[in-house]
């Protein structure tokens, strides 16, 4: 199942905006390398678990809050909202080291994100067993 993994606030003065945030929630925000995109971590250091999260300038004057969802395929979930009466909005959008990402509306008008992550290559093969027998799962 689908859960929220990164949020975006968008911003008319995304610097106030971060020392808004980072004032009342002790987030640590900063300017991502080379972009017009703040990125903002949530975590403490004694916390397992946290969400990630971005300040961007506000680009349409109906943005405001964005979530994000990990889904295991772009192109399925792409199909299920646009059957289901949603918008995909922008095209693929490849982050490198990330995956991609697309932005979507559902029929409300709301925005919201979906991301497939990139495969780490790091799930070891299955390895038949040594008579010859498939492997169990």
């Amino acid at each position: 199942m689908p859960v929220p993994v990164h949020f975006e606030i968008a911003a008319d003065d995304v610097k106030r905006a971060a020392k808004f945030y980072s004032r009342i929630f002790d987030w640590h925000i900063e300017k991502a390398e080379g972009e017009d995109y703040w990125l903002i971590s949530t975590a403490n250091e004694d916390e397992e678990e946290f969400i990630t999260g971005g300040l961007m300038e506000r680009i349409d004057p109906l943005d405001s809050t964005i979530m994000t969802f990990e889904v295991e395929s772009l192109d399925v979930f792409a199909r299920k909202i646009t059957e289901a009466g949603g918008k995909i909005v922008t095209p693929k959008i490849s982050i490198p080291g990330l995956g991609d990402l697309q932005y979507c509306r559902d029929t409300e008008g709301n925005s919201f994100g979906i991301i497939e992550y990139e495969k780490d290559g790091t799930e070891e093969p299955e390895v038949p067993a040594e008579d010859g027998s498939e492997p169990e799962s």
